[in-house]
């Protein structure tokens, strides 16, 4: 027990000296400073004045980007808005009508010899239309509710038509629901199939080009869900 007292008393030693040796320190310091006030003061008002106004900056700066962070996000969810309202006309489309809709969207981007199926049977070419630089387009269109997403059966039996049966330059596999699955979207990016989900489909509705559309191929827009 003793060996142990004098060990501690040893360890406080070395606290109390440091805590002596800080006090004079600080005594010497203010002395200097005191006789050395008038070469001290500037220094120590031009370096309060950085302070504040590296403060005032730095808060300034994160409220600048708070700012835009908020405006971006409430551009998105307006954009997001306008391409619900304008997709409510389309979701009181039948399929027939839909295809022809898309069909004039062609038409409106400067596709020619602009041709719609309507009919059952068609091996997926609902739409078939050249670009204007002169590609075949070849699409298939899905009118689903917009809670569902394409499966890739859906994928498949396009990827088997697209190309093979019907020759096309652009495979593009338009729908009005929100989603892909993983399957169904993998198999898409590794055939280059276009799969243009339902936020790019109202961006298309609200007049982007569809040549801009195509190499976006199933990305952009929140909403979309992988499963």
């Amino acid at each position: 027990m003793a060996a142990r007292r004098r060990r501690r008393r040893l360890k406080k030693r070395p606290r109390k000296q440091l805590k002596v040796w800080g006090a004079v320190a600080a005594v010497v310091a203010a002395v200097w400073v005191a006789g050395n006030w008038s070469r001290v003061w500037p220094v120590l008002a031009a370096a309060t004045a950085a302070a504040v106004l590296g403060g005032a900056g730095w808060a300034l700066l994160r409220a600048h980007r708070r700012a835009v962070g908020q405006d971006l996000a409430w551009r998105a969810q307006e954009e997001a808005r306008a391409r619900e309202l304008s997709m409510a006309q389309v979701d009181a489309l039948t399929w027939q009508e839909f295809e022809t809709y898309v069909a004039q969207l062609c038409r409106r981007d400067g596709c020619s010899q602009v041709v719609v199926s309507g009919r059952s049977g068609d091996l997926g070419a609902d739409v078939v239309a050249y670009l204007p630089d002169g590609r075949k387009l070849v699409i298939q269109c899905k009118k689903y509710a917009p809670h569902r997403s394409v499966s890739s059966q859906d994928m498949q039996k396009f990827v088997g038509t697209a190309r093979p049966e019907h020759g096309a330059d652009v495979a593009l596999f338009v729908t009005t629901c929100r989603a892909f699955t993983r399957d169904a979207l993998g198999l898409a990016l590794r055939q280059n199939i276009v799969a243009l989900h339902r936020d790019l489909l109202g961006s298309w509705v609200k007049g982007a080009h569809l040549e801009s559309l195509i190499p976006l191929n199933g990305s952009g827009g929140g909403t979309r869900r992988r499963h």
